[in-house]
């Protein structure tokens, strides 16, 4: 693991920062289908008051990374939702860093043997993200894009 990587719950006075990471709607709705581009506080306020365990990754100081649980099943499953990355900072192992910090706390306080994750298929960095984390496909759901245009939602899971 990349030394210069923390973590720890997300604030407040992190989302202004957090709201930056989505560069166009289409990052947006890889991260958070429900949200209306561009992404501001009071959406992911709302999002976060209705998730749990928001957490903010750091490297070297600065907030470079943003997960969140949507679905919660002691002792059954964690379901990983709102992953999202700074620009500056992707493809330094902020994400596999952040997904891996989720597992751990889904395990140690959720007591879960799953973990599961959506991802759309147009999102080929986070489908081969997961693929090579050891998530697998169990599913493929159709979805609308805010356009209207069809999209599989790919469907994961891993036994922690």
């Amino acid at each position: 693991m990349n030394a210069h990587l923390q973590y720890r719950p997300a604030t407040a006075a992190d989302l202004q920062t957090v709201v930056g990471f989505p560069q166009d709607a289409d990052e947006l709705f890889f991260c958070y289908p429900k949200a209306v581009w561009p992404l501001d506080v009071g959406q992911l306020a709302a999002a976060i008051a209705e998730r749990r365990d928001s957490v903010v990754v750091e490297l070297d100081g600065r907030i470079a990374g943003f997960a969140n649980f949507y679905q919660w099943q002691h002792g059954e499953f964690c379901a990983l939702g709102n992953l999202m990355v700074a620009p500056w900072a992707r493809s330094r192992g902020v994400a596999q860093y952040l997904v891996s910090v989720m597992e751990r706390i889904a395990r140690e306080h959720y007591k879960v043997p799953l973990m599961k994750v959506s991802c759309f298929n147009a999102n080929a960095g986070g489908l081969l993200l997961y693929s090579r984390m050891g998530y697998r496909a169990v599913g493929i759901v159709e979805r609308r894009a805010p356009d209207g245009s069809r999209v599989a939602l790919v469907q994961l899971e891993k036994p922690l």
